[in-house]
């Protein structure tokens, strides 16, 4: 594991739990950072490397979690790629696109699997929403998303330009990608920042999303709302010809289909419809569930869905919103 930081250590719990798993190395230029980990986890701390390039030379690890800060991936995941090794990385997959691209294209090259932590699709309650949504609701023709927190986290996030988009909207982005099925063609957005902010950059925005069947996805979003949270997962409406459905990002959903029978006055007679939720197996879900399949890929021979060919969509969406938002015009998004 490269990178021994905070978000370190639910990867390392995760990895604990898996038996056919062993921890050869914590590499991290801070080595109090990775003693902790260490001491956390009953780790010796002769696994610690101040190096990748010396941690893989001794132990020669079949994968590497990329744990590191967001501008340090290209080099850690290229670095890994070519010792070669299967690499698993948090989001997002790099700071640009053209960062990105390059990375893509070493993975190619190594014939080793590459993807992207994007724990949120591993969640048993968007997973009933999206096959509801594409059995019932007669096609998904709009997808709006809420996404309300007042996150006061500190560090180098209080100083990016764009704080919301570059940081968390992409998990939003991914999960309009996975719910609709479909990718996105152009968008605009402005984005902004309220007067009572602790931001330095942006904290708010607007997007308008058009996807390559028509679809309108829209996000609203901010992090610096104090008040009346929406989930982490955000908050969810549906529309398509037979009705909507809502998410509220947690256990509850719901949906009003037209009825079948019904009359058709200045409202049609709508019918409650169940979204029937099948729980995750424990273990299944989150960053758990993500680990577990990408480990569960490698042995079978599947391929991940964060793969890094379908990540840099997402990645694309953040990069063409935030293009947008400076020039306050439309823009294309392109991968």
């Amino acid at each position: 594991m490269c990178g021994c930081g905070g978000m370190s250590n639910g990867w390392m719990a995760a990895t604990r739990k898996l038996s056919d798993v062993t921890v050869v190395g914590l590499v991290d230029l801070h080595r109090p950072n990775a003693e902790k980990i260490a001491s956390a986890f009953d780790l010796s701390t002769d696994l610690i490397f101040g190096s990748l390039k010396d941690a893989i030379a001794v132990t020669r690890p079949d994968v590497l979690w990329d744990v590191t800060v967001p501008v340090a991936h290209e080099a850690v995941t290229t670095e890994a790629l070519r010792a070669g090794c299967h690499v698993l990385g948090e989001k997002p997959l790099s700071t640009t696109i053209e960062s990105a691209r390059r990375v893509v294209s070493e993975a190619l090259k190594s014939g080793k699997t590459y993807a992207v932590m994007q724990n949120r699709r591993f969640d048993g309650n968007i997973i009933a929403y999206t096959d509801f949504i594409h059995g019932k609701l007669g096609g998904l023709n709009e997808l709006h998303a809420d996404m309300f927190i007042g996150a006061h986290l500190g560090g180098f996030r209080d100083l990016m330009d764009y704080p919301l988009l570059v940081d968390m909207a992409i998990h939003t982005f991914d999960a309009a990608r996975f719910i609709s099925k479909a990718d996105p063609v152009s968008v605009y957005c402005h984005s902004f920042n309220p007067k009572h902010s602790w931001y330095k950059g942006d904290a708010s925005a607007v997007c308008i999303f058009e996807f390559e069947n028509g679809l309108v996805f829209s996000y609203r979003g901010s992090w610096c709302s104090e008040g009346l949270h929406a989930d982490w997962n955000g908050e969810w409406r549906a529309i398509g010809k037979n009705g909507t459905a809502k998410w509220d990002g947690m256990s509850n959903l719901k949906a009003q289909t037209v009825a079948p029978n019904g009359k058709h006055e200045f409202y049609s007679q709508m019918q409650e419809d169940a979204i029937p939720v099948v729980p995750l197996s424990p273990g299944r879900g989150g960053h758990e569930g993500l680990i577990f399949d990408f480990i569960d890929c490698l042995k079978t021979g599947r391929t991940p869905q964060t793969v890094c060919t379908d990540n840099i969509r997402s990645l694309a969406m953040v990069e063409a919103a935030v293009n947008s938002a400076k020039s306050g015009q439309k823009v294309k998004v392109e991968w």
